[in-house]
């Protein structure tokens, strides 16, 4: 069973910034891309970003263009942790955050069902 555990959420001011991190359970040899999401009071879950793991993309990322240029995605084989550095945040970017990861591919990444895991999500708070 892989588990996503996401921490780092927090209240910030406008301007502000926060790093999340998301450890799992299992040897990212089987994910081909994992991603972060976000889901506002009374909005639908979007996309935020995605890396790339597996395959000819692999270290390739992708972003929402709400969040280019302040958000940045990473992740660490070694520790098995995906991270989502965020600098420069806005009010708007106030939601649950959750990280997921991909088994395999042949899905947009912007699509929830290509995600095979998901975590519980971490709250990010930005006060203006």
């Amino acid at each position: 069973q892989v588990q996503l555990v996401e921490a780092g959420g927090g209240s910030v001011e406008d301007g502000g910034s926060l790093r999340l991190s998301c450890a799992y359970s299992k040897d990212t040899s089987n994910f081909a891309y994992m991603g972060w999401f976000r889901q506002a009071p009374g909005k639908e879950r979007e996309a935020v970003s995605v890396i790339y793991l597996s395959g000819a993309l692999s270290g390739g990322t992708d972003y929402n263009d709400a969040v280019k240029g302040r958000f940045t995605i990473s992740h660490d084989s070694a520790k098995n942790t995906l991270y989502l550095q965020m600098i420069r945040l806005k009010p708007e970017d106030t939601a649950m955050y959750y990280c997921a990861a991909a088994a395999r591919f042949g899905v947009f990444w912007r699509l929830e069902y290509g995600y095979n895991y998901w975590g519980q999500g971490t709250q990010v708070t930005v006060s203006s």
